[in-house]
């Protein structure tokens, strides 16, 4: 087993989960890029491999119980402990069909599917506990973990509430909106454990999620998560954060 410090970060093989892997791995950290497919997982790391970083593919499908246990055995048998989860995976179905030939999103509420909803809610909540569950054993071995759960500004109901040009996004939205709740529950739980969780709106980035209409590069949306991931000691916990400081529930 390794004894240097290990990251996990989940849907890291394209946008901002690659991104962050990076940057942790210039940071000094063994990425694990959490990645479904294999095919894509395995390019991916080799990108950042080819740059002189320690990556490595796991496979790991979040919605999947199976995968994810999987993926928690694969890595017990390999490291001691895990120094920073991120859970950055991600879906928005439908969104994309959505938005109007100007880029905003043109769907209302009573014409978003249930169905696309199970699907958000799978991947962008249950995914995170089910992923922080099955590593817990070796977040709890380090000697400081950090959890990042990568929400969105849309997560927040005071901003929904307080702004009508805000994307009217139901299912993605309220999706975020219960992480952020995930988030303070966990962060109860684990901080007198010496555990920091927090929750990370990386903004409107351009990635595939949003056919790439959003105004942010992936390099300024990885900083904030970066940040939160490699917090010191006495640092905040139960949070919900952009780079320029908390944000309103």
């Amino acid at each position: 087993m390794t004894t240097k410090v290990n990251a996990l970060v989940t849907g890291a093989n394209k946008g901002i989960g690659f991104e962050t892997a990076r940057r942790l791995a210039a940071k000094g950290f063994k990425v694990w890029l959490g990645a479904r497919d294999a095919e894509r997982g395995e390019a991916a790391a080799k990108t950042l491999r080819n740059e002189g970083l320690d990556v490595e593919w796991l496979e790991l499908d979040v919605a999947s119980d199976d995968s994810v246990t999987a993926a928690a055995k694969t890595m017990t048998a390999r490291i001691s402990s895990l120094d920073a989860l991120v859970n950055n995976a991600g879906i928005a179905p439908g969104y994309v069909d959505a938005l109007g030939p100007d880029g905003r999103y043109e769907r209302p509420p009573s014409r978003e599917s249930v169905a696309d909803m199970k699907a958000t809610y799978d991947v962008n909540v249950f995914g995170p506990v089910r992923v922080t569950q099955a590593f817990l054993p070796l977040l709890l071995a380090s000697p400081a973990a950090r959890i990042v759960m990568v929400s969105s500004y849309l997560g927040s109901i005071a901003r929904a509430a307080d702004n009508s040009q805000s994307p009217n996004v139901m299912g993605y939205g309220s999706s975020k909106t219960a992480l952020n709740a995930i988030t303070v529950a966990f962060a109860r739980e684990f901080s007198p454990r010496g555990i920091m969780v927090n929750a990370a709106a990386p903004g409107y980035t351009a990635t595939d999620l949003n056919a790439h209409k959003g105004g942010r590069t992936v390099q300024q949306a990885a900083g904030i998560i970066v940040q939160l991931a490699t917090l010191k000691a006495g640092g905040p916990t139960g949070g919900y954060f952009d780079e320029n400081g908390p944000l309103p529930w």
